[in-house]
């Protein structure tokens, strides 16, 4: 009998080391299950644009079934527990297991809140369409509510990829409807876009304030209510609070036994993503990947892509007893949308380090497109490509 494979996550890591694990798996050598909650793949790092243009989902949320072979079995379910000495993976909604012989679990991150009080009661977050919705209704009804003499006030909390680009989908929604809204982006580093290139903060920080989004840094908010953040001494009010501060691994996760930091529930794993126990696997933001030096891979979705076409090579590998190739992240550059515009910034290939323009926003679509292309078909990536 062969052995059973099987990827939980259906995120970045979970679907492309599906279709790399297809690519290599010979005909009736592994038999591959592949579990997720959702019954699509979520375009992740472009979910901000169904904040302004709900109607993009279709295109940023691709079917399982656009993605996997026939002979590939998928679970619509949420995993609850994984038993490594049974080999097993519990679910909600089954009262059976799932028997595996090799797993790889690739279930993303959840939202950092850093024991904030108040902060997960209040804040909205962006990890996935509900998410989306939620942050446009709201946004919708609070200037629905407000005047241009007292507009509605909506901040978003961490001034990372996902913070700037949340709060320029934001400021387009705005200009477009004309609508009564302010916005703040507050970060409670010194910069916005911490640890980065100056020049890249600088030209992220540009854009941000052309665009009328109020920027706040040095200061980190340490208390939530219903309708105010706590900064220091300082207390803003709020009509619509989105976080978008930091990640942390899931719950299920916290009792499975393989190595994890305690704090966040991430799995370690070596640079060919097995973990503690060798028969299982991680990758994606579920996992702190080693890369030498006390370095981990970072938790974006380059990353991710690169990794899941050689985690799904290994798993093919492990079933056949073969050795496993270790991988080292390739960092390709950075590019951020805000708005209708967008920085590039380290680009692989390109000699002016950080550049926007039409050439930045250009570059973004295009490699949006690219790996809808690459996990679906090159029909949906150019039916997608002006929303992107």
């Amino acid at each position: 009998m062969s052995d059973h494979v099987v990827v939980i996550g259906a995120g970045y890591a979970g679907a492309g080391a599906v279709k790399s694990f297809e690519e290599h798996v010979e005909p009736d050598e592994a038999q591959l299950t592949w579990i997720s909650e959702h019954d699509y793949h979520l375009v992740l790092h472009e979910v901000h644009r169904a904040i302004r243009k709900p109607g993009v989902e279709s295109e940023i949320a691709i079917p399982v079934d656009e993605i996997k072979s026939d002979s590939t079995n998928f679970i619509r379910d949420r995993v609850v527990g994984i038993d490594t000495d049974e080999r097993t993976i519990d679910l909600e909604d089954e009262d059976v297991p799932v028997e595996y012989d090799y797993l790889l679990v690739a279930v993303g991150s959840g939202t950092a809140f850093f024991g904030i009080e108040g902060l997960e009661d209040y804040s909205l977050t962006l990890k996935s369409l509900d998410d989306a919705r939620a942050i446009n209704e709201s946004i919708r009804s609070a200037a629905a509510d407000a005047t241009q003499s007292d507009p509605a006030e909506v901040i978003i909390g961490g001034a990372g990829l996902s913070g700037i680009q949340t709060a320029g989908e934001i400021a387009e929604y705005r200009d477009d409807n004309r609508a009564p809204i302010n916005i703040k982006l507050v970060e409670g580093l010194d910069e916005i876009f911490p640890g980065q290139d100056p020049e890249v903060q600088g030209a992220l920080k540009k854009r941000l304030l052309e665009r009328d989004i109020e920027i706040l840094t040095g200061d980190f908010i340490s208390a939530v209510d219903e309708d105010a953040i706590h900064i220091g001494d300082t207390e803003l009010d709020y009509d619509v609070l989105v976080w978008t501060g930091g990640i942390t691994g899931h719950d299920e996760l916290a009792d499975a036994a393989v190595d994890k930091d305690e704090r966040s529930n991430r799995i370690f794993a070596e640079s060919d993503f097995r973990t503690s126990d060798d028969r299982v696997f991680a990758i994606g933001d579920s996992a702190l990947i080693d890369q030498g030096t006390d370095e981990v891979a970072p938790p974006t979705a380059q990353a991710a892509w690169q990794a899941a076409d050689v985690a799904g090579e290994n798993l093919v590998r492990a079933v056949r007893g073969a050795p496993l190739k270790s991988w080292k992240h390739t960092d390709k550059g950075t590019v951020i949308s805000v708005g209708d515009d967008a920085v590039a910034h380290d680009v692989a290939f390109v000699p002016i380090n950080t550049f926007g323009g039409p050439a930045a926003k250009l570059l973004k679509k295009t490699i949006a497109t690219r790996w809808i292309a690459d996990i679906s078909s090159a029909k949906r990536a150019a039916g997608a490509f002006g929303d992107m």
